[in-house]
This record gives structure tokens, sequence and C-alpha cells, in this order.
């Protein structure tokens, strides 16, 4: 009887696993895992979970996992569980460790595909949290194209230290505070103890909580998911409402491309320069959209950003906190101020559209909603939270979070100090060697110069804690943390390990920054750069194991630092 009821799924990608006579190895091997006959006809349902008990935005995600089982179940799916790695930027951020946690986003969308496709799964409900899991599940969302939902881990309460919420970068600019004789010793480890109070990624708008918006944005999880909190019950009635939708996506046979195309992707971009989102999204958003066969150009986001008004003030540029926006009505919300300017007719995976979505909101807290997110016609700032430059520095574009910038340091020339690593510029920022009006250069950290291009949170967080975010910028080809703000510039390209220009700046040469006119110069005329170019020697450093084959075939930060 069972071996019929087999017969009638043959559409099913899992029949090439459960249907015929020389299936029988096959499902006898299912049936070891507890499957039984009556479950052989039904849809296969792969759960990737990204839990582990190494980061806070993932140590609860054995608990969703179990809702969203509970809920395929419920819509009669088979639900199979497995995990991804996933990387802390916090804990691996200011040293060697920190130079995986881009790689790893590539490693974590292979791996997917390789348990996916070997074990032919009819759908996908994702469950990933933190900086670069969510980036890596959506490439492989895009590359194996079958009906997919996404249920983000969700942010950390924020702590409670000396009468004020705090956060992650509470603690991480309180390190240059205390350097600099601002903050004593007890108040150090009072921060310490009580910013990060327990489950989920960190609490302002940094990467982790800028992706899960951005995959909310572009219709892959169910609304409100990308706000609602990791300690709040509503997460895990909405993962148990993903794992019963999963189900209506594979009847209808809605892959993932189905979801997102070009305009998806302008969404997700237009309410990234609105909530003043994470500078990694330009890394990002381009390689999940080239797995989606769209193509999405660093131009792009200067463009949009030019023409999307920024309307939420969060942390680290602003004052409030992810709990202040999820009280407001989340990136909900936030589309709907932005529905003039959204392409509504796109798909989701509620099966209707962004714009029946938003026609189904309600606001049930009108007053925080109107305090916290801000009208087209009175924004915080006229322009999104990124800009894009280009100059004789960055002849391949560079980016900046401006949302996060003081207007006393949009435009600014000072003289260069230039570090050739991350630890070098720590230690002098930490000895009080920099002086106001220093343009501080951070070079051969670029995707492969520092081979895996290391965020930068650690001085930016001890300048904004020594009083210096004002009136010392910053430029790196490597990248920053989310929590960075201040006139902190990444992504330069072309590298150092390039030959860049970046490679050629000396100490002293005069870099002029303007933010508004959208360029990055050092004041050096050609024949002076290509003198120096004729003696360029790049750093030697020793390289093993993964990151020796990534450096070999990352490409730039401009195009994402996609694998080719």
């Amino acid at each position: 009887m069972a071996y019929g009821c087999v017969l009638l799924v043959m559409s099913f990608r899992s029949s090439s696993v459960t249907v015929g006579l020389e299936r029988a190895p096959h499902r006898s091997l299912l049936k070891a895992l507890g499957i039984i006959d009556e479950e052989m006809s039904r849809p296969f349902v792969a759960v990737v979970n990204s839990w582990n008990e190494v980061v806070p935005g993932h140590i609860h995600l054995d608990k969703v996992a179990q809702a969203v089982k509970a809920g395929i179940r419920l819509a009669g799916g088979v639900p199979f569980e497995f995990n991804t790695i996933g990387v802390c930027d916090g804990i691996t951020m200011g040293h060697e460790g920190m130079k995986y946690s881009l790689a790893s986003r590539e490693i974590i969308a292979d791996s997917i595909e390789v348990m996916v496709e070997a074990h032919r799964f009819d759908g996908m409900v994702m469950i990933p949290s933190c900086d670069k899991i969510t980036p890596g599940h959506l490439m492989a969302a895009g590359r194996i194209d079958i009906p997919t939902i996404v249920v983000t881990g969700g942010p950390m309460l924020p702590g409670f230290v000396d009468d004020k919420m705090r956060d992650l970068i509470s603690v991480s600019e309180g390190v240059g505070a205390y350097q600099s004789g601002g903050i004593s010793k007890r108040e150090i480890y009072e921060l310490e103890e009580g910013a990060c109070c327990g489950a989920g990624s960190c609490a302002g708008l940094f990467t982790a909580n800028t992706m899960a918006a951005m995959t909310e944005a572009l219709g892959f999880s169910l609304p409100g998911c990308g706000t609602v909190h990791a300690v709040d019950a509503k997460k895990m009635r909405l993962a148990k409402m993903s794992g019963m939708q999963i189900m209506n996506l594979i009847k209808h046979g809605v892959g993932a491309r189905s979801i997102a195309d070009r305009r998806s992707f302008e969404n997700a971009v237009m309410v990234d320069m609105a909530i003043g989102g994470s500078t990694n999204t330009t890394l990002h958003l381009p390689a999940i959209a080239r797995e989606f066969g769209v193509s999405l150009p660093l131009s792009t986001f200067d463009e949009l950003s030019r023409r999307t008004p920024h309307l939420v003030n969060l942390r680290p540029g602003g004052s409030n906190f992810l709990l202040d926006l999820e009280r407001a009505g989340g990136i909900h919300a936030v589309m709907e101020r932005l529905s003039s300017k959204l392409h509504t007719d796109t798909s989701t995976v509620t099966g209707k559209t962004l714009g029946e979505n938003l026609r189904e909101f309600v606001i049930i807290n009108p007053k925080t909603n109107k305090e916290i997110i801000a009208t087209l016609e009175e924004p915080l700032h006229g322009e999104g939270g990124i800009a894009v430059l280009k100059g004789n520095l960055a002849p391949g574009g560079s980016v900046v979070k401006q949302s996060a910038v003081s207007e006393k340091m949009l435009v600014h020339a000072g003289p260069a100090r230039v570090f050739e690593s991350e630890e070098s510029c720590m230690k002098v920022i930490m000895m009080g060697d920099i002086t106001p009006g220093d343009v501080i250069i951070i070079r051969y950290e670029g995707p492969k110069g520092g081979h895996g291009m290391r965020e930068m949170l650690s001085p930016t967080a001890a300048l904004a804690g020594a009083g210096l975010i004002e009136s010392v910028a910053l430029i790196t080809d490597g990248r920053f943390s989310g929590g960075t703000r201040g006139p902190c510039i990444g992504h330069v390209t072309p590298e150092a390990a390039d030959m860049g220009p970046i490679a050629l700046v000396e100490d002293g040469d005069l870099i002029e920054i303007n933010i508004p006119e959208r360029t990055l110069n050092v004041r050096l005329d050609a024949e002076t750069l290509k003198e120096r170019e004729e003696n360029w020697k790049p750093p030697e450093r020793e390289l093993k194991g993964y990151l020796a084959r990534y450096q070999k075939m990352v490409s730039s930060a401009s195009n994402g630092c996609v694998i080719e």
C-alpha cells in the first residue's frame, strides 16, 4: 500500500529517492532514521539550521528549528534538519580569526548546495543569524532554486548598564574611553558584564540585523520576522507558520527565483538606505543577486541612495535600538513609509505581493511608529545611509555609512597616517598617538591582501571611545563592522594587494574626502604616483589551507568578493 502511495508523488524532487523498486535500499536507509511508509509519499523539507554553541545569535536556533519542524509536520511535510557553520564576528574581531569570517560565506553556500542537492529535498526552511551566515544561506537559495523560506534568528535585547540601554558597541567604544581616561576600570567591567544580555544578534543595526531586514525586504521571510527579537515568543510562532507556509510553496512549485528578481533587490537596497544599514550590504546583496541571475553593481547603491531618504535613526549612527524599530512596526513599517518608491508588485513567500502584504499591515503602536520612523516629507537625511566615493585613491569605488558621519566630517582634508595592518594601527591608537585632523590609512586588509577582508571595529570603536570620531577619518581596503560609526571609508578598490593607489600613499600625503560630492582623493599628481608604483613591493605573508585557496579565487570588493 505504501509503495502505491509513493507512485503519486513523481513530481517531487524527493521521488528520485523514494519511488520505485530500485529505491528499496534508499527507503531502507530512510527507515533507519525512523521514517515510516506514510511519510515516503510526502514532501521532504530541509531545515537548514546554523545553530551552534559559539555564537550568541545562534544559541537559541535549536528551539526555532523545533518550531519550524512542527509547522512542517502540521502541514503534511517531512522535515530533515542539518547544520551549517557560523562565525561570530564579535569574537573574531581584531585578530587573525577575523580573516575567516567573510570567507565562511562561500563555504556556507556550498555546503547547503551539497546537502540539498545530494538528498533531493523538495523545499527548505533556512534558519540563519549573524553577519555572513544569512548571506550564505540566501546565496544557496538562489543557486538551488527550490521553494525556500528564511526564519532569521532575531536581535538580542539591549543590556542595561549605568541606567542606559547598552550593546556590544558600548563595550568596544568603552575600550577607547578607558584608555583615554574617560571611564574607570570598574565601568568598563560593568559594560563587559551587562551589555550583551543573552541570545540573539547584537542589539543595534549592525550587519546581522541589517541582513535580517534585507531578507524580509527581499520577500523571503514572513512579515515581521526581521526585527522580532530572539527571546520573543512571536519568533517561535513565525517559525511554526514558516514551516507550514513552505508546504504551500512546494505545492505550487514556487522556487526561490520566483520570489526575488531585479526589482526585489532594488527594494532591499532602498530599505537599506532608509534604515541606515551596514556597509557590508554592498558586499552581500551583489553576491546574493548573482546567485539569482541578477546584476547588482556598486553604482546601484549610490543611485538609489541619492533618491531614498534616511528615515530611521538606529545604533550605531543613532540612539535607538532594534527593539525600538520592532515596537514601531519593524521592516514592514519602513516599507509602508517607502511604498511610493518601492516595487510593490514583487512576490513574497506569503503567496501575495509586497503591496498586498502592506495593505494588510496594521500599525499597533502609532505613537512609537511616528517617533522612530520619519516620513518622506520630513526625513532624517535627504539621502540614504550609504554613499559610494570614487577618485584617484579609489578608482573602483569605496563605501561609507554617511548617515553615521558627523556633518563637520562630511568634507575633510588631512595628512595620511599609513599602517600596513589593523594591528599596527590599533597599537598606535591605544598609545594615544593619533592627532585630530589625521586621516588613518589601513591597507593590505582587502579580500586578497588581507586574506579575508577583516572588519575594523576595534580601531573605529577605539577612536570613538577616545573622542576622535569627529576629527579623525579612517580609510581602508578592508571593511567595517555594521557597528562602526564616523568618517570610516572602506572597500577601497583596487585594493593595495592589486597595486591600487592606496598602496602608494605615504605618511603626510594630503587626503581629501568629500562625501556630498562622492570623491576620495590623495593630492598627488599622476607622475608621482607612477614613480611610486615602479618602486612598489607588496608585503610577503605566508598563507595555507582555505585562505590560500580563497585568495586565489576571490574577486574585488566592488564585485561583492564573490568566488570567480
